[in-house]
């Protein structure tokens, strides 16, 4: 790879003042940016179709208690705020 770049005084007085050329100076950034970098995230597993997200997330929800619709209303969700 190949990269023309105008470099600025003040980025080449830094490199110098590593003892580096600013192509070196410039390649160790790049190092220790892609050494700092998130690690990628793992592949996702098989996709799963709409239909069977939709049973598996109903799945047992007749266990889960009914709640009434006041249990849904902006005021009792900030009822510690002004």
């Amino acid at each position: 790879m190949q990269v023309t770049v105008d470099i600025p005084d003040d980025f080449a007085a830094q490199a110098l003042a590593r003892g580096l050329s600013p192509e070196s100076y410039v390649r160790s950034l790049i190092d220790d940016a892609a050494r700092m970098a998130p690690a990628a995230l793992p592949p996702a597993g098989p996709k799963k179709d709409i239909k069977t997200f939709l049973r598996e997330m109903a799945a047992n929800s007749e266990k889960m208690p009914r709640l009434p619709d006041e249990a849904f209303a902006r005021e009792s969700f900030y009822r510690d705020h002004d």
